[in-house]
């Protein structure tokens, strides 16, 4: 599109999921500030997740499948839940930073609303996918409520000695902060895909950058790797896979509204478009128009709430480059990409607008949900994607 994205201030592109350092090092994610942080004792925490999961499962009858994908660098389990049989599938993940809990809590009223209704309207969508959740994704980093997990560089080296004598990779952080990562370092797990699902540690590869592939080094995103090649091989293919995440505070273009919620299924350059070149082993897989699809699906169920602040959904930066992503990387092997970014870190609402983003989220999922199910999703124009009003830095700007 041709409307340049005004960038956002420091303290939102911290925050932000997609953000690119102007550094040597990854950043921290956005400090805590004072007299805005709020208890998230209302959000999740590893140990309800698990019971949370258990419960669900039991009521369900069978509906719903919990079970673990793989561990945690300290051992915490990674949850997968599965519910529905159809050809059709959609994987969605929540808390990749552990610092971002409200899609993990729409996720859980998700399944447990799929798990025990009986209405037409659930079996239909049972029937025709197979949605699978990983509602915790980075268990470690959830439970010190940070961004990044809980690793240093000497376990990277022990499990992959061929990198002893590289830089550590440019998403570690081991600097001092609000979240002492010079003391109990970690990485940004974001940032650690490859459209290779196969791809194994090369030196040659480290430090690397926020515009080139990541390298599979941590045990959350092998997992999830995992995960999304065995769904590839039983189905063919992975339709829709959907990133949740949380942001700054950017404000809807044209207007003096706050964002509720950013999303976007634009991570890297098209493969058929200038500079898009490295990525055409992948454009044959590469289905943009689906993605657009995909998120005008969830904007129009939020656009139906009305004059509301469910109504103030922004598209997100349209013009990174970020192939080292979940979303970048799967993108590029043919799934339709979905992000969500809520406004706000979780500390920086608590119990205030709990309620109010997880029903954004909710929203937002359903309305992917029911338009994959019915077809319709296929049947929307992707060119009203740019009609999406971009997120500003300040209020009424263009």
């Amino acid at each position: 599109m041709n409307k340049l994205w005004k960038v956002l201030s420091s303290t939102a592109l911290a925050a932000s999921l997609l953000a690119v350092p102007n550094v040597g090092f990854a950043e921290p994610g956005p400090s805590p500030q004072q007299g805005e942080n709020l208890s998230i004792e209302g959000f999740i925490s590893y140990e309800e997740l698990g019971r949370k999961l258990e419960q669900i499962q039991k009521s369900s009858q069978g509906k719903v499948k919990v079970e673990s994908a793989g561990k945690t660098n300290l051992g915490r389990d990674i949850y997968k839940v599965t519910v529905g049989h159809g050809d059709k599938v959609v994987l969605i993940e929540s808390e990749i930073h552990g610092n971002e809990k409200t899609g993990t809590v729409a996720l859980l009223n998700i399944l447990q609303n799929l798990g025990s209704s009986n209405s037409k309207e659930a079996k239909k969508i049972l029937d025709e996918l197979t949605i699978v959740v990983i509602p915790m994704m980075n268990a470690d980093g959830s439970e010190l409520d940070r961004r990044a997990n809980d690793m240093d560089w000497a376990e990277v080296v022990a499990k992959f000695p061929q990198l002893a004598n590289v830089q550590p990779s440019w998403n570690y952080y081991n600097y001092p902060g609000s979240y002492n990562y010079d003391l109990n370092p970690g990485f940004d797990v974001n940032r650690d895909f490859n459209p290779d699902l196969n791809y194994v540690p090369k030196p040659e590869d480290f430090p690397g950058a926020s515009n080139k592939y990541g390298w599979y080094i941590t045990p959350e995103a092998q997992t999830l790797r995992d995960v999304y090649k065995e769904l590839k091989e039983q189905f063919g293919k992975v339709d829709v896979f959907i990133d949740l995440h949380h942001q700054g505070f950017p404000y809807v273009e044209g207007t003096d509204d706050r964002v509720t919620m950013s999303i976007s299924g634009k991570f890297v350059k098209h493969p058929n478009s200038p500079g898009g070149e490295k990525y055409a082993e992948y454009a044959e897989n590469y289905n943009y128009d689906f993605s657009r699809q995909l998120n005008l699906a969830l904007y129009n169920a939020l656009q139906e709430k009305g004059n509301s602040v469910f109504t103030n959904i922004s598209l997100y930066d349209q013009t990174i480059d970020l192939p080292g992503t979940a979303l970048g990387a799967f993108a590029l092997n043919g799934s339709g990409a979905v992000l969500f970014e809520v406004s706000g870190q979780t500390q920086n609402f608590g119990q205030k607008k709990r309620g109010q983003l997880v029903k954004t989220v909710e929203t937002g999922l359903m309305g992917i949900i029911n338009g994959v199910t019915d077809g319709s999703v296929h049947q929307l124009n992707p060119e009203k994607y740019e009609n999406i009003p971009l997120s500003v830095r300040t209020p009424g700007g263009l």
